[in-house]
C-alpha cells in the first residue's frame, strides 16, 4: 500500500469535503443559538403528539406578542422555542395565551440569555481552541525533539496541528450547510464537541508520528517517504480499531441518547471520521511533502 505516493490523491479529497462547507461559512454563515447571540429557549410538552395545529398556534402567539423567532421545532410530544430576550412577565403572558387553546400545554424549560454574555461566550469558545491548539504544538514539538534527521519536532508539530484544522473545518463547515438547510443551530455543545474531535484528532496523529520517530532511529532517515510510509501502515490497523469502537458508541447514542445530544454526537461522529483520515491521509504525508520541499530548496542552493 503506497499511500505517501498517492499522497496528492488524498489531499485533493480533503479539499473537496472542506471547501463547500468554507464557501457555506461565507454565504451563510452559522446559525448561531442563543448561548452565542443571546434571546430566549422555550421547551413546551404536551400529552400527546404535537400536531400541525399547535405549532400554527405557537406561531401566532409569537406574533402576536411581537417576538421574533426561528421556526419551532418538534419532537413527538415537545415544540422548542427560540426567540429574541423574553422577559418573566413576556414568558407568562406567552404561556397563559397558549393555555386558553390547549388545556395540557406546559413549559418544560425557560432560559434568557443577554446579548452580553452571547459574545462572552463567543470569545471564549475561540480562545479555547486557540489555546488549545497553541498547547498541542508546543508539547509534540518538545515530544519529539530528538526526533532523528531529515525530520524536525516543529515540523511534527505543525503537521499535527493543520491535520487538526483540517478536522475543524470539515466538522464547521458541515454544520454551516446544515444550519442552512435544517435549521441546525451551533451551541456551547458544539464547542465541547470540537474541543474532543480536537483531542482526538492529535491522540491519532501522535500514534502515527510516535512509530515514525522509532523507525527513522532504526534507518537513519536514508529513505524518509519510505520510512513514513511503513510507519502509516504499522499502525493504521490500530487506528482503524481504536476509532470503529468509538464510532459504534457514538451511533448507540445517536440512535437511543435522545434529541438534547442529537447534534452534538453528530459532531463527534463527524470529527472522528475526519480525524481518523486526516491522521492517516493528511498529517504523515504532509511531513513527506514538506520535506520534498526542504530537499529541493536544498539542492537548488547547491546548485547556485
Amino acid at each position: 500500500m503506497n499511500i505517501i505516493g498517492r499522497k496528492n490523491w488524498y489531499f485533493g479529497f480533503s479539499l473537496l469535503v472542506i471547501i463547500p462547507g468554507i464557501i457555506a461559512m461565507f454565504l451563510w454563515g452559522l446559525n448561531l443559538s442563543i448561548d452565542f447571540i443571546g434571546g430566549s429557549r422555550l421547551t413546551l410538552s404536551f400529552n400527546n403528539s404535537v400536531s400541525s395545529k399547535q405549532i400554527q398556534a405557537v406561531n401566532n402567539v409569537l406574533k402576536d406578542e411581537k417576538l421574533k423567532t426561528a421556526s419551532p421545532e418538534k419532537s413527538d410530544k415537545q415544540i422548542f422555542i427560540r426567540t429574541s430576550p423574553m422577559d418573566q412577565s413576556q414568558n407568562t403572558k406567552f404561556i397563559n395565551a397558549l393555555a386558553a387553546q390547549f388545556k395540557d400545554v406546559k413549559e418544560q424549560d425557560f432560559e434568557t440569555i443577554g446579548p452580553v454574555i452571547g459574545q462572552e461566550t463567543t470569545l471564549n469558545a475561540l480562545k479555547a481552541v486557540v489555546i488549545a491548539s497553541i498547547l498541542i504544538i508546543l508539547y509534540i514539538t518538545w515530544s519529539f525533539r530528538q526526533v532523528p534527521k531529515p525530520a524536525s519536532s516543529f515540523r511534527f508539530g505543525v503537521c499535527a496541528i493543520i491535520a487538526l484544522i483540517h478536522d475543524v473545518l470539515v466538522v464547521v463547515g458541515i454544520f454551516a450547510i446544515l444550519g442552512h438547510f435544517l435549521n441546525v443551530e451551533i451551541d456551547s455543545l458544539f464547542v465541547t464537541a470540537i474541543l474532543t474531535v480536537i483531542g482526538f484528532s492529535v491522540h491519532d496523529t501522535i500514534v502515527v508520528f510516535d512509530r515514525i520517530r522509532e523507525n527513522l532511529k532504526k534507518t537513519g532517515g536514508y529513505d524518509f517517504p519510505k520510512t513514513v510510509n511503513e510507519s502509516i501502515i504499522q499502525t493504521i490497523g490500530r487506528s482503524l480499531n481504536t476509532s470503529l469502537t468509538v464510532i459504534l458508541i457514538l451511533i448507540a447514542l445517536l440512535l437511543f441518547g435522545g434529541e438534547s445530544i442529537h447534534w452534538f454526537v453528530v459532531a463527534l461522529l463527524i470529527g472522528v471520521v475526519s480525524g481518523t483520515y486526516s491522521s492517516i491521509f493528511n498529517a504523515s504525508p504532509l511531513l513527506v511533502l514538506w520535506h520534498e520541499i526542504s530537499s529541493r530548496k536544498k539542492e537548488t542552493k547547491n546548485k547556485n
